[in-house]
């Protein structure tokens, strides 16, 4: 798969990137009822994304990537979302790999980036992969749910557990990357909300995965990462378990943006039918819009001071301590809920013609609802283990 680099003469910052994506949110919301229909982001989508070198933020610098700090990602995945929260989503699962890739060791890179560096990842890091050591590496089988993007992706990251040994006496939860010649792409995407993103089903049967090609998720926890990146970019030494629970929350506070933009226009010039009153009068559609704009606003802040944070440990070469990055994980988990409780309260806001099909409100709002299904967005698991370590117990989660 080849796609077109960024060609925008203008030298890429922050804010230049930002901008490129708010200019494609009228793209995206014109489009969103496409994706919808084909079940997949358009690829003419994605050669826009590719073009305006959203994928390329945390990719790299070694492989033509910007190596940007992990808040011009979100930056751009929010703005995404307030047109289309498919295309938002699938850019964050697909654009952090970028990211992750980088913990790997340089041959994995390799196989992916020696010949095209715009090659994308998808995944599934469901662990169901059946593991069967072998010699140089790992047989491979199973099947795995929910790999979002993967229709616009030369490979994969999927998940399984490498058993057991005497000298190593634990499961290790591994990451394997596989090309997509080794696997199948089942067409199982029928769902109410992040129709768009095209999570299809992926089967391997018996691959061999070089053991070059796997990274542990204690190495992800403990900051041992073979990638040679990984030691001396601070950008690569944020702990994974921070950084993708973000990338599969964030499009949901772009998509409360969009959501409020959507209730603005129709509520500031709509006239109750029966009543014929105007609802931007009405003291309940004010305090509903009210309500909503802040909790963006405070999610955003919220977001921009955690990856400071983390950022600024990663430069002092300091492991974040344990106890913010439980905080961290359990802010993340709660955002979708947070933005749903919202953008429901403009739903009731806005009326009947809410409820029909071609109402944007109604996408947002069964997007955020079917983004919350995420596992890592459950707050309840990620609170309760929060809340225990802050009662005195134990730490029951490595994922950080």
């Amino acid at each position: 798969m080849t796609a077109q680099e960024p060609s925008l003469q203008q030298e890429v910052t922050h804010e230049v990137l930002l901008q490129r994506a708010r200019d494609m949110v009228p793209y995206l919301a014109e489009t969103a009822a496409q994706a919808e229909a084909e079940r997949k982001v358009p690829e003419a989508t994605i050669a826009k994304m590719h073009e305006a070198g959203f994928f390329r933020v945390l990719q790299p610098k070694r492989w033509g990537g910007y190596e940007m700090d992990p808040q011009v990602f979100f930056d751009v995945q929010m703005a995404l979302a307030e047109g289309c929260m498919s295309t938002a989503w699938i850019y964050g699962v697909i654009a952090v790999h970028n990211w992750q890739i980088a913990l790997f060791d340089l041959k994995a890179q390799e196989d992916i980036w020696k010949d095209d560096s715009s090659v994308l990842i998808a995944s599934s890091y469901m662990p169901v992969g059946k593991v069967v050591p072998v010699e140089g590496g790992f047989k491979f089988s199973g099947r795995w749910a929910f790999s979002s993007g993967c229709d616009h992706c030369e490979w994969l990251f999927l998940g399984g557990v490498v058993p057991p040994t005497e000298s190593n006496p634990n499961p290790d939860y591994r990451t394997f990357l596989v090309p997509r010649s080794d696997l199948k792409i089942v067409d199982t995407w029928h769902t109410f909300g992040l129709k768009g993103t095209g999570s299809n089903d992926i089967v391997v049967e018996d691959a061999f995965v070089p053991d070059y090609r796997t990274h542990s998720s204690l190495d992800g926890f403990q900051g041992t990462n073979p990638g040679i990146d990984s030691k001396t970019v601070p950008l690569y030494q944020i702990p994974f378990g921070q950084l993708f629970p973000r990338a599969v929350s964030g499009s949901t506070i772009g998509a409360t943006q969009g959501a409020i933009n959507a209730y603005r226009k129709v509520a500031s010039k709509r006239i109750g039918s029966n009543s014929g009153s105007k609802t931007a009068e009405d003291p309940h559609a004010q305090m509903a819009v009210a309500r909503a704009q802040a909790l963006v606003d405070s999610l955003k802040l919220t977001l921009k001071n955690n990856f400071a944070q983390l950022m600024s440990d990663a430069r002092k070469g300091e492991a974040t301590d344990i106890n913010t990055r439980i905080q961290y994980r359990f802010e993340s988990a709660q955002v979708p809920e947070q933005c749903l409780q919202e953008v429901l309260e403009l739903q009731k806001m806005c009326g009947g013609r809410a409820i029909f099909t071609n109402s944007p409100l109604q996408r947002f709002t069964l997007d955020i609802l079917a983004g919350r299904a995420h596992v890592a967005n459950n707050p309840y698991q990620f609170g309760h283990n929060y809340g225990g370590v802050q009662l005195g117990l134990e730490n029951a989660d490595i994922f950080l």
